[in-house]
């Protein structure tokens, strides 16, 4: 029924032409004489217009449609006045009742002026009687006044009494206040002089009992107010009130337990806010209704209470706020553990969202920054508490990979699980490590703690606190601290372990390719860092971390091959080379230096690629070494042929020297397999070579080197990059040899390949 209603008022309203407030449109009229529905509509100029335009269809398409529209036009007329009979037919009714109501309407006006009349005719008459006493009665008007006054005065005593006896102070300084001029001005007189010494001795005995009240402090609030401007308009010193009340708060508010430090840090917060920071904002609140907001009147007013009241409140609320925000901090400083920080976190939440009460209550006042740097130097803290553990935790997982690499099954033969598996191990539990810190960190940033919207928390904490001081820091740590690895001294490296010196520099090699820009890209996109202060560049990081996996190879390498190269100096050294026997087999260091660089191979092989070698030939494994090289066979054969001119052999191996390819025993090494396997016996041989010029060798010791050189021979080319490397290091051992052999007499190419096929 009611959309019914709707319905039909609004087509009422249609075809009357009203808008929704009853009232017709402002629409500009039409001036165009074919507009069918505007006030200048010619039938004549629209129908020849249709017969100009339009074709014989196109006008018996708009008869039908015109007539279409008349017939929907009749239908709703119809249809309004049938729905609205009912409104028509009341409408007459009441147009009849208002006629007979207007009519009673107007009989009684007539009657109400009429009576109006009346009174203004008795008001003259009472005028025109009372004229003549109008004066007497005046001045007895004055006399009453003033002996009401007097009698005010003289009851004045008695008066205050009686309101110092039933409380009523408020009563008894108003009365006094209003006669406080009077007898102020007849004070020369006895007997104003006696009144005004009797209510003097009145109020001080009244303004005792308000000072006591207000020392007590025990009334309500209301009472307290009441007190304290009953006191100002007794010329109470307002310095002197305020001093006062902020001594009694200050007495309460020291009086308060100190939350002890043992329990957890949100409970210490709570108990803080809850007993100190509620009881100051009560004080606060107090004491601007009594001084500060408290309307003043008459002198009060010129007297400038407020701004001095204000000036007292803000010392007084800094001095008691520095003594709590030093126990707020000492307890955050104890704060040690890292585990759960969210503890923390909401701690510092409800610290900085209760300091904001304070803010409301006292604009201005420097409690609620200081209580923001604290929250700020505890996040800051608390950062370098995480970078701290991240770098505990890294060390002592460094340690956890030494003990496996200890252990047998780790040892250098089961060099599989020591490569693969500790690697990604280290590399997981680091990643996750960090993941985890960034986590409890950014529930500082976090967007229902209340002081994670100041600047320094949407800006400096996440770009040079998070950014820098934590996750670089971490970065350059574990660079640096692995760079130290190699400071050790020793021929054998030290205490280190050669594979963890390959592991850590698979490690930086594996953040200089993706770890770090993966934890920084991690670090922006979690706090959303902006960098609008300078921060460290990714490319500086990654350059790093590839400096320390270098120094780190190299000095695997190092380290490696000096262990191998003690091998064979102790087996040259403890030898007598002139007086031994003739070789029948290969030497056993020479098998262990084979069996070690063969475990080394695969041990660098789990943590590098293989790398580019040389094409080898066919007969590497069988290439056969002269006891002279090229040089020295011209020098022996140049002296047994020209004896007059002997040429100097060493002068001829050293032309030799000067026309071959130099090779850099020490050289930067680089990242894959072959490179790090060809340092190490670069080192290995040039070690054995040294060793063996400075021993004199018989003809069997040339020999048992012959055949030591072959074995190795064939073994080694398949680790090195070029093949001629080893042949050459080789062949100048066994020329060294025999150049200080005493009788230089070589074993057949034949029988050394049998030693070394059958050992």
């Amino acid at each position: 029924m009611i959309f019914k209603r709707r319905k039909v008022h609004g087509m009422l309203k249609l075809y009357y032409g009203l808008n929704e407030e009853g009232k017709a449109p402002e629409q500009q009229e039409s001036l165009d004489p074919c507009d069918i529905n505007g006030p200048h509509f010619d039938p004549e100029h629209y129908l020849n217009k249709l017969r100009r335009e339009c074709s014989l269809a196109e006008l018996m398409d708009q008869e039908t449609c015109m007539v279409k529209q008349i017939r929907s036009l009749d239908s709703d007329m119809q249809t309004l006045v049938y729905e609205n009979y009912n409104k028509f037919i009341s409408a007459t009714d009441t147009i009849r009742k208002m006629k007979n109501d207007f009519k009673k309407m107007e009989d009684e006006m007539d009657r109400l002026s009429a009576n109006m009349s009346t009174i203004t005719e008795f008001s003259a008459c009472i005028s025109g009687t009372l004229q003549d006493q109008h004066a007497q009665i005046t001045k007895l008007s004055g006399v009453h006044t003033l002996l009401r006054k007097l009698q005010f005065l003289f009851e004045l005593p008695a008066r205050l009494n009686k309101c110092l006896e039933m409380q009523a102070y408020a009563q008894a300084v108003n009365s006094h206040r209003r006669a406080r001029c009077v007898l102020q001005q007849y004070s020369h007189l006895p007997s104003f002089k006696g009144i005004q010494d009797d209510c003097h001795a009145i109020m001080e005995k009244l303004a005792q009992e308000l000072r006591q009240k207000f020392r007590d402090g025990g009334s309500s609030a209301k009472d307290l107010s009441e007190c304290v401007e009953l006191l100002l308009q007794l010329d109470e010193p307002a310095e002197e009130l305020c001093d006062k009340f902020l001594s009694h708060a200050r007495s309460r508010l020291d009086a308060l337990p100190s939350p002890t430090s043992n329990t957890d840090i949100l409970e210490f917060i709570d108990r803080g806010c809850n007993e100190f920071v509620s009881s100051l904002c009560l004080v606060i609140t107090s004491y601007q209704e009594l001084f500060v907001t408290h309307a003043q009147t008459g002198e009060l007013a010129s007297k400038n209470i407020p701004q001095m009241a204000n000036g007292k409140l803000h010392a007084f609320v800094n001095d008691l706020a520095a003594r709590y925000f030093s126990l707020v901090e000492r307890r955050i400083q104890e704060e040690k553990g890292v585990g759960d920080n969210s503890l923390l976190v909401r701690a510092l939440d409800r610290f900085h969202r209760r300091l904001q009460a304070v803010a409301k209550l006292l604009p201005g006042s420097d409690v609620p920054n200081k209580g923001t740097e604290i929250v700020i130097r505890a996040a800051t803290e608390r950062v370098k508490q995480y970078l701290s553990a991240l770098q505990s935790f890294y060390m002592d997982s460094l340690t956890d990979v030494r003990q496996a690499l200890a252990t047998p099954r780790l040892s250098v033969t089961g060099s599989s699980v020591a490569g693969g598996g500790l690697l990604s191990s280290l590399s997981a539990s680091i990643l996750n490590q960090i993941k985890s810190v960034l986590a409890s960190v950014h529930l500082f940033t976090a967007k229902d703690i209340t002081f994670s919207n100041k600047p320094y928390f949407k800006g400096e904490f996440c770009s040079q606190g998070v950014r820098e001081s934590l996750v670089v820091s971490f970065i350059k740590f574990v660079c640096q601290s692995s760079r130290q690895f190699c400071e050790s001294a020793g021929d054998k490296g030290g205490s280190t372990p050669p594979a963890l010196l390959l592991l850590l520099s698979r490690l930086c090699l594996d953040y200089e390719t993706s770890t770090i820009s993966y934890i920084l890209t991690l670090t922006d996109e979690q706090f959303l860092v902006q960098h609008h202060s300078p921060v460290t560049p990714v490319t500086t990081l990654c350059a790093e971390a590839r400096e320390a996996a270098q120094k780190l190879l190299n000095h695997y390498v190092k380290v490696q091959g000096l262990i191998i190269s003690q091998m064979l100096r102790k087996s040259v050294e403890t030898r007598d080379w002139v007086n031994t026997i003739e070789p029948r087999n290969v030497r056993a260091v020479m098998k262990r230096v084979v069996e070690d660089t063969t475990s080394i191979d695969v041990q660098v092989g789990l943590l590098y690629e293989e790398g580019v070698r040389k094409a080898h030939s066919s007969d590497s494994s069988k290439r056969t070494f002269s006891v002279y090289s090229s040089s020295r066979q011209q020098a022996r054969y140049a002296a047994s042929y020209t004896p007059s001119a002997p040429m100097d052999t060493n002068l001829l191996s050293n032309i030799h020297k000067l026309f071959s390819e130099r090779i850099d025993i020490f050289s930067s090494v680089e990242f894959n397999k072959v490179s790090v396997m060809t340092g190490i016996i670069k080192i290995s041989l040039k070690t054995f070579l040294e060793c063996v010029r400075l021993r004199t060798f018989g003809r069997y010791g040339l020999q048992q080197i012959q055949v030591d050189c072959h074995y190795l021979q064939m073994y080694l080319w398949r680790f090195v990059s070029d093949e001629n490397l080893v042949h050459f290091l080789l062949d100048e051992i066994v020329g060294s040899s025999a150049h200080r052999c005493l009788d230089p007499a070589p074993m057949e190419q034949s029988v050394i390949e049998v030693i070394c096929e059958r050992g």
